[in-house]
């Protein structure tokens, strides 16, 4: 990968919902959320404290997470969709 996220931020690949519910109902794109669950794929090396500190990173590279509707900026390389959000976007691992 071509993406090295700096300080606090991290790359995650959102893994799209399914399109068929399990009553066999396909949702049509325009009816589709953003989805909120992605991959971790690449983590910067934390951000540094007041006192020059880096404290680890808690999201590691292959970590499934949760992630707010709206979070990130949204980025495209070599065909693929990324978003690029800082660590305190994240609001669960999986």
């Amino acid at each position: 990968m071509k993406l090295k996220p700096l300080a606090d931020r991290v790359v995650v690949k959102p893994i799209e919902p399914e399109e068929v519910t399990h009553g066999a109902i396909i949702i049509p794109d325009t009816a589709k959320e953003k989805p909120q669950e992605g991959e971790v794929i690449a983590v910067g090396p934390g951000k540094a404290s007041d006192s020059g500190e880096k404290p680890s990173m808690e999201v590691k590279v292959g970590d499934r997470v949760l992630y707010g509707k709206y979070s990130g900026t949204e980025v495209t390389v070599d065909g693929e969709e990324y978003l690029i959000m800082r660590e305190s976007d994240i609001l669960a691992i999986i």
